[in-house]
């Protein structure tokens, strides 16, 4: 089953409600996403943490109902 971009990006912000999140549907097919996630909630997190927080937010959803997910992810610049 595919999910929807606005669907990804309200999981995002749910569990990282500070965040900037911009989804991009890679193919137009609902089941490959590029998510670009920006919060201060991120600042001296090391890359890895900061992508298992995103995915933590998704609920279980990656490799199920959200086939792949490109993920990018930074603290605000200063």
């Amino acid at each position: 089953m595919a999910m929807d971009a606005s669907e990804i990006e309200r999981l995002i912000l749910e569990g990282i409600p500070d965040a900037q999140v911009k989804i991009t549907d890679l193919r137009g097919d609902g089941d490959h996403y590029a998510a670009l996630v920006e919060s201060p909630a991120f600042e001296g997190i090391p890359r890895v943490k900061q992508h298992q927080m995103v995915y933590e937010a998704l609920k279980g959803k990656m490799g199920g109902d959200l086939h792949a997910l490109a993920l990018q992810t930074s603290a605000p610049q200063k």
